[in-house]
């Protein structure tokens, strides 16, 4: 049921537990602070559950980014649904050190290709902080665009809707 995706450089497949350690490192850092962090332990633990959890649930959720050439993971990229979320929402976060080389949009980029095909899905939507211009211009870079209409799930966040 969960999927695994290649691109190029990358390949998009389910969370293992080797995963956890880079993953709560990452979102009890201050670098989790786009993400309503940073975190607790538990409460990572929670998200990171959450995120596979979501598959079973609601037929999409997180995948983990793998170089393929080195077999490393180098952060993840998600469609989330569910309550919590007005729309499928894709998101994605690089691990420090993994900055700047693409990965995130060549990972969202076949996720939303999966999303909007095989998955069937009618919209997606990226919520992003307005403070975090990084993924700002990534969704730009995307195609996506501000949706000022849009169902937010906070007043505080930006809705960048992608286009098919």
């Amino acid at each position: 049921m969960i999927p695994t995706l290649e691109t190029e450089r990358l390949r998009l497949r389910p969370q293992t537990m080797d995963d956890w350690p880079a993953y709560a490192a990452l979102m009890i850092s201050a670098r989790a602070g786009f993400m309503e962090g940073p975190h607790t332990l538990a409460s990572a633990w929670g998200l990171f559950c959450q995120d596979l959890a979501q598959w079973q649930l609601m037929g999409c959720g997180a995948l983990m980014i793998d170089d393929r050439a080195t077999g490393q993971c180098v952060g993840q990229v998600g469609i989330n649904s569910g309550p919590l979320f007005p729309e499928h929402e894709l998101g994605w976060m690089v691990y420090d050190g993994f900055e700047g080389r693409g990965y995130a949009f060549e990972a969202a980029s076949a996720l939303r290709a999966w999303g909007f095909g095989p998955r069937g899905l009618s919209t997606i939507v990226s919520h992003i902080d307005p403070d975090n211009h990084r993924s700002r211009q990534l969704a730009e870079r995307l195609g996506a665009t501000l949706d000022t209409e849009a169902v937010r799930p906070g007043q505080e966040i930006l809705v960048y809707r992608h286009r098919r």
